[in-house]
Formats: C-alpha cells, sequence, structure tokens
C-alpha cells in the first residue's frame, strides 16, 4: 500500500483516540518564499526560485507544512481532511501538510515547520554530522538536490563519495558544489547500485516517489534515510528514519 495511504489510516484512528471534532477547521495556504524560508535565506534554495511551494496547514493552533510543486490553498473539516482522496499530487501535499499540523496538535510529531534564514545552510553542516556519527565515512547517494547539505556532504565526506539525483531537469546534468547531478528517473538504480547509503528528500512523500525507493534500498538491502519537515508526520506514524536538526 502507499505510504502516505497507510499514514491516512493510521490517523483516522488517532482522531477516534482522541476524540477529535471531525467537524473542527483545518486551513492551509500557500506561503510565499520569504514566509516559509525567511528573507536572509540563501537565493540557492528551490524554495525562493518560486517553481516549488511550501503549503502550511493549521489544525487548532497547531501548524505542519508540506514541500510541493503543486501547491494550493484548502480549507475543509477533519472529517474531509481524514478522507483526500490521495491520487493527486495537490490533494497528498494537502493531506501531508494537514497530517503534520495534526499530529503536532497531538504532540505526536515534531519538526513540523521549515528552519528560516541563516538556518538552512547551518542544516547542511549539522545534517552531516549527524550522517557521520550513524554511518560514517561512506559513499552517499542524496536524493533530492538541496544545496546547503550537497555542499557539506562534499566537503565532509568528499565529492568522490557523493552522487546527487534530482527530478527537475534544469538541474540535472548541471555540477553543483563539485558534483553533477544525476537524472531522478532515469538514474536511481545506477545510484542505488553505487551507494551505500541513500539520503532522500522527505518531499518523496508528495509526489509518491516515496513508495519506490523503499522498495528499491529494501531489495538492495542499503540503509534509506530521510530529510526534511515534509515527512515529518508520516515518519512517527511508520517509523522511517528521518533527519532535520533544525525543523521547528
Amino acid at each position: 500500500m502507499d505510504v502516505l495511504e497507510q499514514a491516512q489510516q493510521q490517523l483516522v484512528n488517532i482522531c477516534a483516540e482522541h476524540n477529535l471534532d471531525p467537524n473542527q477547521q483545518v486551513t492551509v495556504r500557500c506561503l510565499t518564499p520569504d514566509e516559509a524560508i525567511g528573507a536572509e535565506a540563501s537565493e540557492e534554495f528551490v524554495i525562493k526560485k518560486g517553481k516549488e511551494r511550501v503549503i502550511e496547514a493549521d489544525f487548532d493552533g497547531a501548524t505542519g507544512q508540506a514541500f510541493t510543486d503543486h501547491p494550493s490553498d484548502w480549507l475543509g473539516s477533519l472529517d474531509e481532511l481524514l478522507h483526500l482522496d490521495l491520487t493527486d499530487t495537490g490533494r497528498r501535499a494537502i493531506f501531508t501538510s494537514g497530517l503534520n499540523a495534526v499530529l503536532r496538535r497531538l504532540d505526536l510529531a515534531t519538526g513540523t515547520i521549515h528552519c528560516r534564514n541563516d538556518e538552512p545552510t547551518r542544516c547542511g553542516e549539522e545534517f552531516t554530522n549527524l550522517l557521520y556519527e550513524r554511518f560514517g565515512v561512506a559513499c552517499y547517494g542524496l536524493i533530492g538536490l538541496q544545496p546547503a547539505i550537497l555542499e557539506a556532504m562534499g566537503d565532509g565526506f568528499g565529492t568522490s563519495r557523493i552522487r546527487v539525483l534530482d527530478l527537475n531537469q534544469d538541474n540535472v546534468g548541471q555540477e553543483r558544489f563539485g558534483v553533477t547531478i544525476w537524472d531522478g528517473e532515469k538514474d536511481l538504480q545506477r545510484m542505488i547500485d553505487w551507494c551505500q547509503v541513500g539520503v532522500a528528500t522527505g518531499s518523496s512523500v508528495v509526489n509518491g516517489s516515496i513508495n519506490d525507493l523503499l522498495k528499491r534500498f529494501t531489495a538492495a538491502d542499503k540503509p534509506l534515510v530521510f530529510f526534511g519537515n515534509t515527512l515529518s508526520g508520516v515518519a512517527a506514524l511508520l517509523d522511517l528514519p528521518r533527519l532535520c536538526p533544525l525543523g521547528s
């Protein structure tokens, strides 16, 4: 079953267990780049370039976010959120942000809000340190271009031990921080065969690519770690490894 559908089923049960009002309102809105990541954040981040956006859900004063290339505002009840059709990328993003907000309200998820200003750059160094503590010096496959993380991993482990994939065709074939970006669709198996550890963006849960990633890394018997705030709720429910050192 799709990872997000599994999380949806669990959330239905959790809301019932906590006697949450099914008619309580959930609001979702698209954030501007400065709202999402801060005016002082580097222009290198894809959020700043405007092609992909952060949407933010509010539930009973708690907030959760999701990163997506299909952003939209939404207003509905908790019951409507719990029964959203997840076959559409835009609705998957809405549900993911709402899931994060509800679990944040219940203190079942942390790091549901993206870090801001100088924190995304600092995150790269702290993230790399956490990888080193867990896996040591290894060959890492970064799935989803995050400039600060890529730069820090290259500095920490050496660019010869890093490969990066991205689905944005504008990035494919470009060199960033001494590493050439591979095609996120065509070169996935090539990367899995090469790397010792996979490091994937949590926004893969929104576009659905997380399902194939988990299947392939499991088949290869190689660890896969996710990063970012988007996956906070799903990771908490399904016990998926996630690193997000500066999310709030």
